[in-house]
């Protein structure tokens, strides 16, 4: 098996597994199979899905879209985990099924904020003040 060069980075394998896991959640909550009345009133977007190195656990990043009621969102995906838990091994082929832990996704905020400043007056007139500066 070929390790990844940096420790940090996750493997291709790790990578697969947990595109694959997103998909089957995404698959789940569009298709309205959990029965909860938040998650039914709600589009969830499964964002990303982070394993474990031991692909035991799995981290579920996820945002409402539109971006209301988050807490109310997550509250109620931590409140069906066990069935998520159950249909994601059930669909995924593993020695172990993994647990998974939901958090709201937070990089679009930031990329937001990011962006916000980028086109701040300040931020503008410095950057202009640079390419005047190179030509």
């Amino acid at each position: 098996m070929v390790q990844a060069k940096n420790p940090a980075e996750p493997s291709v394998r790790l990578l697969r597994v947990g595109e694959q896991v997103r998909h089957i959640l995404s698959d789940i909550l569009a298709r309205g199979d959990v029965h909860d009345e938040t998650l039914a009133k709600h589009m969830v977007s499964v964002t990303e899905v982070r394993m474990s190195p031991d692909l035991r656990h799995a981290t579920v990043f996820v945002k409402p879209l539109l971006g209301r009621d988050e807490e109310v969102v997550i509250k109620a995906l931590r409140t069906n985990t066990a069935y998520l838990q159950r249909e994601v091994a059930h669909r995924v082929k593993m020695k172990y099924a993994a647990k998974l832990k939901f958090l709201a996704d937070e990089s679009f905020d930031e990329g937001s904020h990011i962006d916000s400043l980028l086109r701040s007056p300040k931020v503008s007139q410095d950057l202009e003040e640079g390419e005047a500066g190179e030509a």
